[in-house]
């Protein structure tokens, strides 16, 4: 985990160099067009925009009242989108421009003559067009004019803002204007035509209203002539009166039949119309004459007994009262009979009554249902004629209303705002247009490094070693100019030992400090030196590499690239001198052929003559008996050898030596030639100590690389320090 966030820091981390190393382009690229985008902004016609502000009426002018007929609701949100459409309409811009004669317009009519181009290559190649009808020509210009109309509803209010864009500043004016009196006046027209194509739909159907009104009008008068109907309504209520008397009447009668039953029956079940059974009846005993008689015979009755007292049975006086008291009994009997009679005679009466007035009640129902029946079919053509009556006259008022008020004009929209003339353009926004270029050109600018980075396959700096290779870093070599240097190439491979690069002999013993870490557990004192192409200083790394150890221990610099020898040129050695050929030829010369140089504190051994077979030479046994014989003389062995990918004296040499050091030219190397090289060696088994990487541009990656800057600094390799 902690290696992959190490690894997303240090992409980053590039990035930002490549941002950093392009920074100066990047800016170049955005200035330029930028300042495009100026001219173009200046050199583009400024467009004016011009709104009118019309209020669209809640509920509409109900002049005609037809709404029934096309069925309009002003206050649904529907109403006010059907508005907003019709505003947007083609329609509309249509009549517009016919208002405005925008077709003698060049800016609105593409087929205006302003606007035939002078050159044009489609007609060249196909020839003249045929000229645009008058439609197609207002088609066109319609279309033109509809683009540059916009409808922009205010949120919840009943305001909608009409704007038309013109390079003209009065004709946007002109053009919004005219665009909401055009749909206040087809506001108007269509209600107009709607008026009038209801007034004839009315006249049609009062026609056919006022037959239909007469049809039920006669069979309405035929109804009442068939049933002898004079009014219905005096009959009615008579029969109503009557029905109320005749069951008010009833109710009394079988109130009293009731009344009279309970008696009736007690009555009945006496038996013996005696004095005892009589006198049971309370409706008989409490009748007052039986009262009246009862109290006589209580006194009848007193007077019997006070006389027993006095007199005996046969005693006048007691035969008398005796004789009173039996006449009034009879009286008393005589009466409870009578009553009872009547009680019966009452019932009877009450009885007969009562289903009298039913039997009555029951006829008039009868005559009322039969009423019913007849006031029902009546009323049916009386609602007939009376709906029919309705109708014609609703419809007579609205054809009489709409003839009246035909010629009036009333509009649900207005005009709240009109349209003044604008005084600063609204396009081009030429602000937005160079931030936009800016900005824009800046993002290209970065994505343009960043592409140039990622096409840019050479190495450049540590982090690319690092990055491409996967190889340890030995150390770097500063790109040595003119400035600080003026020698040839004979002069670079005595850098270390010369005088006035000191930066540069610093970079050598950097190097060699690593090569010596290097091999610290794993001595290496044979070294390779190698490249991948030709031209990447090997042979100047080597000899001043060969110089440095030769400082501090016996060191013997051998040119084996047998192909193209430069280590004797570049030492100044004589042409003829014999060299590493002629000792794998003749052993016995191998002292001949090491040249000593103590200016420069090294032996030598050049590739002397060029053989015709060059790797076999170097693969003989004499040649590894030599390497051997001069491992037991010197503490340090430095072997110059061809390219890598020229040749394969470099990957068999490998197998030789205790160590390959892989010179890398900086800006000019590309990773996969370095990649293949260092895979060669890897795959052959051979020990690579590092990379070298060789003519950097110090001050450059110093100030673009901020994490190197002070390593470069404080070890001596910036030109400061070369100069010093």
């Amino acid at each position: 985990m902690n290696n992959h966030a190490a690894v997303e820091v240090i992409d980053l981390s590039h990035y930002w160099q490549v941002i950093r190393r392009q920074l100066k382009k990047i800016i170049l690229f955005s200035a330029i067009i930028t300042v495009i985008a100026v001219l173009v902004a200046l050199a583009i016609t400024p467009v004016y925009r011009a709104t009118a502000t019309i209020l669209i009426e809640a509920e509409e002018a109900k002049v005609l009242s037809i709404e029934e007929v096309y069925g309009l609701g002003s206050a649904s949100d529907e109403y006010y989108q059907t508005q907003f459409e019709i505003l947007k309409s083609r329609e509309l811009a249509k009549r517009t421009v016919l208002e405005l004669g925008l077709i003698d317009n060049p800016e609105f009519n593409p087929a205006h003559p302003a606007n035939k181009k002078s050159f044009s290559i489609k007609e060249m190649i196909f020839g003249e067009a045929e000229p645009l009808t008058e439609e197609e020509i207002l088609a066109e210009t319609v279309d033109t004019f509809w683009e540059a109309v916009s409808i922009s509803p205010v949120r919840k209010t009943q305001l909608v803002k009409v704007s038309v864009e013109s390079e003209s500043a009065e004709m946007a004016r002109a053009a919004a204007n005219a665009m909401a009196q055009q749909f206040i006046e087809s506001q108007l027209d269509a209600k107009v035509e709607v008026t009038q194509q209801a007034a004839g739909w009315l006249s049609d159907r009062l026609g056919g209203l006022k037959a239909k009104l007469e049809a039920s009008e006669r069979k309405l008068q035929q109804y009442r002539e068939d049933n002898d109907l004079v009014d219905v309504e005096g009959v009615d209520t008579l029969v109503a009166k009557e029905i109320d008397q005749i069951t008010e009447a009833l109710v009394e009668a079988r109130a009293r039949r009731l009344e009279l039953q309970g008696t009736y029956e007690q009555l009945q079940s006496l038996g013996a119309l005696n004095y005892d059974n009589l006198s049971s009846l309370p409706s008989i005993i409490s009748n007052p004459v039986v009262v009246n008689l009862r109290d006589a015979e209580t006194q009848a009755e007193l007077k019997v007994s006070e006389l027993k007292k006095r007199y005996g049975p046969l005693h006048p006086k007691m035969i008398a009262a005796e004789s009173d008291l039996e006449a009034v009994r009879e009286s008393v009997l005589t009466q409870m009979k009578r009553i009872a009679t009547s009680i019966e005679s009452n019932y009877l009466v009450a009885q007969s009554k009562e289903n009298s007035l039913e039997k009555a009640l029951r006829n008039s129902k009868s005559d009322v249902r039969n009423l019913n029946r007849t006031e029902f079919t009546l009323s049916e053509y009386q609602r007939e004629v009376r709906t029919n009556r309705q109708l014609y006259e609703a419809f007579f008022n609205r054809v009489s209303e709409t003839s009246a008020t035909g010629d009036l004009q009333t509009a649900n929209a207005r005009v709240v705002d009109p349209a003044i003339k604008p005084v600063v353009p609204v396009k081009p926004n030429k602000k937005l247009i160079v931030l936009l270029a800016l900005v824009v050109s800046g993002m290209f600018g970065v994505a343009l490094a960043f592409l140039l980075d990622i096409l840019d396959s050479t190495i450049k700096n540590l982090d690319d070693v690092e990055r491409k290779l996967d190889v340890p870093m030995l150390g770097l070599l500063p790109l040595v100019g003119k400035k600080q240097d003026a020698g040839d190439a004979e002069q670079m491979v005595r850098a270390f030992v010369g005088e006035g690069m000191d930066g540069f002999r610093e970079s050598v013993r950097t190097l060699r400090t690593g090569l010596t870490l290097a091999s610290m557990e794993h001595p290496a004192s044979v070294i390779l030196v190698t490249s991948s192409v030709p031209s990447e200083g090997k042979t100047t790394t080597s000899t001043n590499i060969a110089e440095a150890f030769g400082q501090m221990e016996k060191t013997l610099l051998i040119d084996c690239d047998m192909r193209r020898p430069s280590v004797a040129k570049k030492l100044g050695l004589a042409p003829n001198v014999p060299g590493l050929s002629n000792a794998v030829a003749y052993p016995d010369m191998l002292d001949e052929c090491i040249q000593s140089r103590p200016e420069l504190g090294i032996d030598v051994v050049s590739a002397g003559p060029i053989p015709p077979n060059p790797l076999e030479l170097l693969g003989s046994k004499n040649f590894r008996d030599i390497l051997d014989t001069l491992r037991g003389r010197y503490q340090r062995i430095i072997i110059d050898s061809a390219p890598m990918q020229a040749v394969s004296d470099a990957l068999y040499l490998s197998t030789l030596v205790d160590g390959v050091v892989y010179v890398v030219k900086a800006d000019a190397t590309k990773d996969k030639l370095a990649q293949d090289g260092l895979s060669k060696l890897d795959n052959n088994n051979a020990r690579v100590l590092g990379v070298v990487l060789n003519q950097v541009n110090i001050d450059r990656e110093a100030k673009y690389a901020d994490s190197y800057a002070g390593y470069y600094d404080v070890y001596g390799y910036s030109s400061k320090s070369v100069q010093g």
